[in-house]
């Protein structure tokens, strides 16, 4: 049950990262949904923005491939495999994400954003290491 849900997470966190990406307001103008301040600090860290849910993207991908491989005896190496797939498959989705804006009107894709993306997944992912490195010393 837990995986599926964890993989729902992924699926809505990658699907807003599509819609949010492919809106043809590049100033989520048309929002009126997101809180006035959310808009105002998205609108002034423009590219910063992008790596917002890619934090959660590397966090959840970490907690995906890591519950999948219960029943391998993973080894460092099988992890540090893990972990650089889970940045190329969060670099393909920024790419696909940035792409998608090529034929959008008012929308251009900028190599900034692919940066901020590929960061967020990064840090989330060491994010999750660092909270599962605490939570096993805490038990020993």
């Amino acid at each position: 049950m837990f995986h599926k849900i964890v993989l729902l997470l992924l699926f809505l966190v990658i699907g807003a990262v599509f819609y949010f990406s492919w809106l043809s307001d590049p100033g989520f103008g048309g929002e009126t949904y997101l809180p006035r301040w959310l808009l105002n600090w998205s609108n002034q860290y423009y590219n910063l923005r992008t790596a917002v849910p890619f934090l959660a993207l590397g966090f959840l991908l970490e907690v995906y491939t890591e519950h999948s491989d219960v029943n391998d005896l993973s080894n460092n190496s099988n992890r540090k495999l893990n972990f650089i797939q889970n940045i190329v498959f969060a670099a393909i989705i920024v790419c696909i994400a940035e792409g998608g804006q090529f034929v959008i009107q008012r929308r251009s894709p900028d190599l900034a954003d692919v940066f901020f993306g590929i960061a967020g997944s990064i840090i989330g992912a060491l994010g999750y290491n660092l909270l599962k490195k605490l939570k096993n010393a805490k038990q020993t």
